[in-house]
């Protein structure tokens, strides 16, 4: 776990969102050396037209960013960072391997503590969950990875890694005890987005 950690901490950045409704944060997952950075979409939903993204890299430089697409039933954006350059970019790793029992890393921010480190095992596949958006409405995440390994606020949007530090999933929502109303058992995370 600690390779795929040192090799995570290398892609995955924080991000701040101030807009109308208010601040949020959450963590993104750097796709390219010019900055497209993969995150939740409920994490920059919030910016409307005259709010601000500002993007925090592993090597400290801060960066604006603007939303470039989304895929809101996916619970996925990309941002894009302006005047970026030479940025690590994340490595994908395959779906079609990941087994139940196989442990994985998550990298992310929660409580605005960046670069924080947490592993677990995968707990079940082909999860479909239901997340709540920004704006109160539901979000379905289709096909998640459902895993034991802890996050927090500040997590969403950062990447769930293999062991190789290749991601396999996007960090999108914790379950804190919807088990009695038929959800996923407490404490477990689901990943939205398999490679």
């Amino acid at each position: 776990t600690t390779y795929a950690a040192q090799v995570a901490s290398k892609f995955t950045a924080d991000i701040k969102v101030a807009g109308s409704q208010g601040t949020a944060v959450g963590s993104g997952i750097v796709l390219s050396q010019d900055g497209h950075v993969l995150t939740n979409n409920h994490v920059v939903d919030g910016v409307g037209n005259s709010g601000r993204i500002q993007v925090t890299t592993s090597d400290g430089k801060t960066f604006a960013a603007s939303v470039t697409g989304t895929s809101p039933s996916y619970d996925l954006a990309v941002i894009k960072l302006q005047d970026a350059s030479g940025l690590t970019p994340a490595a994908l790793g395959e779906s079609s391997g990941v087994k139940v029992g196989q442990q994985v890393v998550a990298v992310g921010s929660p409580e605005n503590l960046s670069n924080t480190v947490t592993s677990g095992i995968v707990s079940a596949l082909s999860r479909t969950v239901t997340a709540g958006d920004g704006s109160g409405g539901p979000v379905a995440v289709y096909n998640g990875l459902q895993t034991d390994t802890a996050i927090n606020p500040g997590n969403s949007g950062g990447p769930l890694v293999n062991l190789s530090g290749q991601v396999i999933g996007v960090n999108s929502a914790v379950n804190t005890g919807q088990a009695a109303s038929g959800g996923v058992p407490p404490a477990t995370c689901v990943s939205s987005l398999v490679f």
